[in-house]
Formats: structure tokens, C-alpha cells, sequence
């Protein structure tokens, strides 16, 4: 990446439809935060539509399909260390929690199923602001 390219990330929120959130930690080979909780996403490829990209992502970190997709919001994302500028566009994704295991391995060690008052902890510096476009009710997502 250019240091002077701004990239777009779909970030996607999973959910149970019945208020949990999907977490993921962040292992080792993660790129940035590793041991951190965060939500998933994924660069966007060049001609692929935003649903697109949020189902190939979730099916490759989740092994889940999902069931719906809500767009919430875009958010801009600026990091000094390592330099980097990314639009994210956030979706809010329902799956089958039975569906969801750990699909890249080399980034996530373990997956949790957390209500918002029960998050867990270190969180990556990214989920406070996503989670902020979050609906306070999932069920209205549906």
C-alpha cells in the first residue's frame, strides 16, 4: 500500500439476531494489535460489490454464510503506527452461531460470543467506534 492511497475495508459486525456479537482474537500472525478482540474485515478487491466482499470475508474467517447484511455506516480510518489511511464501510452481519468456527487460523486464535455488556478484554482500538454504529436493539436488523 502506498502511504498515500487510502484502501476500503469492509468491517462486519456478526451477530446471533438475538443481541451477542461475534468476536474474533487477534492471534500472532494478526497484522496489527495481535491478543486484541476485534469484529472481522477485509480489504475490498477491485470490481467486487460491498455484499460481495462482507460474504467472501465472513465465509473465509468464519466459515459462515450470512443470513443478512445491514449496512450501518462508513467510518475513516487513520493510523500513525504503522501509516495507514482506510475508509471503512460497516455492515452488521447475522449468522447461525452453529455455522461459526475459525476459518484463517494464522489471525484469529479463538472466537466468543459477547453481549455488549460483557465485552471481552483487551479490545482493539478500532471495535469502540465500530460498535458505536451498532443498533442499541440487533433484533430491528432483521
Amino acid at each position: 500500500m502506498s502511504a498515500r492511497t487510502p484502501l476500503v475495508s469492509c468491517v462486519f459486525v456478526c451477530h446471533d439476531g438475538a443481541g451477542r456479537l461475534l468476536l474474533a482474537r487477534r492471534g500472532p500472525g494478526a497484522r496489527d494489535e495481535p491478543g486484541t478482540w476485534d469484529t472481522g474485515a477485509g480489504a475490498l478487491e477491485f470490481g467486487e460489490t460491498f455484499e460481495a466482499a462482507v460474504t467472501r470475508e465472513v465465509r473465509e474467517e468464519y466459515i459462515a454464510s450470512p443470513l443478512t447484511i445491514t449496512l450501518l455506516g462508513v467510518r475513516n480510518v487513520l493510523r500513525d503506527d504503522p501509516p495507514s489511511h482506510w475508509v471503512a464501510v460497516v455492515f452488521a452481519v447475522r449468522v447461525d452461531p452453529a455455522t461459526v468456527a475459525i476459518g484463517e487460523p494464522h489471525k484469529f486464535d479463538r472466537l466468543g460470543w459477547y453481549t455488549r455488556a460483557a465485552l471481552p478484554a483487551p479490545l482493539h482500538s478500532q471495535l469502540a467506534p465500530t460498535l458505536a454504529l451498532l443498533p442499541e436493539h440487533l433484533d430491528r436488523l432483521l
